[in-house]
């Protein structure tokens, strides 16, 4: 430095050379920023190839303009990947796990419950399973389709929780996808579902003040939650949420409220159905104290020839490790995986102790019905049942086998066990009170069909049932959706890769 300072004294013009080469050199750079900046923007204008409506539902539309998001969202039609206790394989949970059956006695995931196969199938499985046999409201499509907010916009958010489950039938006919999270003029995320803006409202929070990072488990917690239909005839979709997150706070709401899914026709408890309450346990875990969204696992970052994007291959971080996983923990994969299910397995061992004994409770409290028991004897043993099978659904009906948050996970089953104890303690003393000493026979329950039998549910009837709402009415409903679909703009065609 003093030699240059030297330098300059002895010869004037250096200094207005290295003036000048740093003028040029600051605008040189500034060049180069605008430039980036620029290309950056041209980049994004020449990726939206075709205009994207307002409530565009075809996943196609998007795919144009974004091939890559698109090309690997696709790939959610992939159903062979299984895990240890999940996966993208369909798996039958009553044949698997008969005692369900008899939990679930008068209601109809007692008919047909299978593990999910993914957001492409949303549409189909729905219309597929013999769950949708009865009588239902519009809201129960509410998670299924980018339709539904479309259809939201046109008739009202009232007008469609109070329509027909079937007569909405031709109108919800797009799988999950871009325009339920995505706001198609900017991309960025965006909540569509308005039942999470209103849980958040009433807790005097504004979702639009949610960070990005937020937003990326928000937009899967419009779905991906415990909720209820609020109403005799509104069935207003709404989340549990006003007391809080945790499995007794939103029984503490259920209570006060004194609702009900339905009446156990077996103990005459009046019971509550977990949806599926994956939002709820994660923020409970180790992966939310961390900072981390359910996006960071479930879509991990992707790069491409230089361009770094979201992988929308929703699955199970277990089906990519290397990028889900070891992006954070510097492990092997196998010992990942291990890691995993260890944990999975200490929750799966819990929730078989806990559905054989709500199983007894429901049965056992039968046999003290049938023995003469009174509503004011029965009155706790219901409610101990009522609490038991509702935390032992809030951790069952969750994806990932509690790994979301496996010390919530146990913590949860245990009370389970306290209170299915509890049940069958005070049914025990009012079968003694009315004359039965001896220990009350459990039925075969060893697979599925013996079960519904035991519980009187004709599956032939409900099979063809089914099988004539499939054959008359599902091609009704695509002939209207195809006229409707007809009259739209054609999607441009993308290039996809041939998924099995």
């Amino acid at each position: 430095m003093k030699n240059m300072i030297e330098l300059v004294e002895r010869k004037p013009w250096v200094g207005w050379v290295l003036f000048g080469g740093t003028l040029l050199a600051v605008f040189g750079i500034g060049l180069l920023g605008a430039s980036i900046i620029e290309r950056r923007q041209e980049s994004y204008k020449l990726q939206m190839v075709q205009p994207i409506a307002d409530w565009e539902p075809r996943n196609e539309v998007w795919g144009a303009n974004f091939p890559r998001e698109y090309e690997s969202y696709l790939r959610t039609r992939e159903t062979d990947f299984a895990s240890k206790h999940a996966g993208s394989a369909e798996i039958d949970i009553l044949e698997k796990f008969p005692n369900l059956v008899v939990m679930w006695a008068g209601y109809p995931f007692s008919r047909d419950y299978k593990q999910g196969r993914g957001h492409y199938y949303a549409v189909k499985d729905i219309r597929n399973t013999l769950r949708t046999t009865a009588p239902l409201p519009g809201t129960c499509w509410a998670c299924k389709s980018p339709d539904v907010p479309r259809v939201m916009h046109e008739q009202g958010v009232a007008e469609f929780y109070k329509s027909k489950w079937a007569d909405m039938g031709s109108e919800i006919v797009n799988h999950i996808g871009c325009q339920d999270c995505h706001d198609p003029q900017t991309m960025r995320l965006r909540i569509t579902r308005p039942a999470l803006a209103e849980a958040w409202q009433r807790q005097g929070k504004d979702i639009n003040l949610a960070t990005h990072q937020e937003m990326r488990s928000l937009v899967c917690a419009q779905c991906h939650v415990e909720y209820y239909f609020k109403g005799k005839t509104e069935k207003y979709l709404t989340f549990p949420w006003d007391k809080g997150y945790s499995a007794e706070q939103m029984e503490a709401y259920y209570d006060s409220i004194e609702f009900v899914d339905w009446v156990h026709p077996m103990s005459k408890a009046p019971m509550l159905k977990a949806q599926h309450p994956d939002f709820e346990l994660f923020k409970t875990g180790a992966h939310a104290e961390a900072g981390l969204s359910c996006a960071d696992c479930h879509m991990p970052y992707k790069s491409e020839g230089g361009v770094k994007y979201t992988n929308h291959h929703m699955a199970s971080p277990l089906q990519n490790i290397s990028s889900s996983c070891v992006v954070c923990h510097r492990e092997s994969e196998e010992s990942l995986r291990t890691k995993v299910y260890s944990r999975q397995d200490k929750v799966a061992e819990l929730l078989r102790l806990c559905e054989d004994a709500i199983t007894h409770a429901h049965i056992e409290a039968k046999a003290a019905w049938d023995a003469g028991a009174t509503e004011a004897e029965m009155k706790q043993v219901l409610i101990d049942i009522r609490h038991a099978q509702w935390r032992w659904d809030w951790v069952a009906a969750a994806n990932g086998v509690g790994f979301h948050s496996p010390l919530e996970a146990a913590r949860v089953l245990g009370v389970t066990l306290q209170k299915a104890a509890d049940a069958r303690a005070g049914i025990t003393r009012v079968l003694f009170a009315h004359g039965v000493k001896d220990p009350v026979p459990m039925p075969d329950l060893s697979t599925k069909a013996k079960a519904q039998a035991y519980i009187g549910l004709d599956m032939d009837a409900l099979r063809k049932q089914k099988e004539d709402l499939l054959k008359n009415t599902v091609p009704q409903w695509e002939k209207a959706a195809a006229e409707r679909e007809a009259k739209l703009p054609a999607a441009r065609k993308t290039t996809t890769p041939n998924y099995k």
